[in-house]
């Protein structure tokens, strides 16, 4: 199945407005940065986005979020780190008008959450957050003496990913610590697009190496290397 498509924009031609959409990358490592810049061309709003950081590393986030395209970021690094960067910060001044929802998870919480919708579980228990404000309206439970609450998986309408390699059937191998959340990401979507440095002929990849599997990707994009950034934050 050739699952590859002639542009980003075509690629994204259904996202609809008040989409769950989840961004891969960690910081500037594997982040879907064209497939973001086109979402902000479409303008569509309402959005739910899920992602590691807001606009630290990921810059084009912030296209969506200065639009009013964003209602709610659900993510586990959400400010920079610096106050003073903070009060100017497009983000953090949105959420202290209370024009976007923000809920934040530590990062393996985060993932799992990912990952059992990936999975087809609907939730799990963690002992993370267990006696703090997080513990708020959850179910909480006994496991060998030790509290832990109920957390729910997070299925995404749409996952954008950045991998390395990929071939036409959306198998994805991703470089060094660009696999981040973009595996967790994947399997969560119900429609994952994958934007490729590198396309490959199906069966040129070696089948070893593959860290996201075709079945989970519906499409493909080849944009090129992108450009590096240093972040500071």
């Amino acid at each position: 199945m050739n699952k590859v498509y002639d542009s980003v924009e075509a690629a994204i031609r259904d996202v609809f407005e008040g989409a769950v959409i989840a961004f891969g990358g960690f910081f500037s490592a594997g982040r879907p940065a064209e497939l973001t810049k086109a979402l902000a061309k479409k303008n569509v709003k309402d959005l739910t986005i899920v992602l590691q950081q807001v606009g630290t590393g990921n810059e084009e986030i912030l296209d969506l979020v200065t639009s009013g395209q964003v209602k709610k970021a659900i993510c586990n690094y959400p400010f920079p780190r610096s106050a003073s960067k903070g009060t100017n910060h497009p983000f953090e001044q949105a959420v202290r008008k209370g024009e976007i929802e923000v809920e934040v998870y530590p990062m393996g919480t985060f993932v799992e959450k990912l990952r059992c919708a990936g999975a087809g579980l609907p939730a799990f228990y963690t002992p993370t957050g267990v006696g703090t404000v997080v513990t708020e309206g959850k179910e909480v439970r006994i496991f060998n003496g030790r509290e832990a609450l109920l957390e729910k998986a997070l299925p995404v309408d749409f996952a954008f990913v950045h991998a390395w390699k990929g071939d036409r059937e959306g198998n994805l191998i991703y470089h060094d610590t660009a696999q981040n959340y973009n595996t967790a990401m994947a399997m969560a979507g119900a429609i994952t697009i994958a934007e490729v440095e590198f396309l490959f002929e199906t069966g040129d990849l070696d089948g070893s190496y593959i860290h996201t599997p075709g079945i989970f990707v519906k499409r493909v994009i080849e944009t090129g290397r992108p450009e590096r950034d240093i972040v500071a934050i």
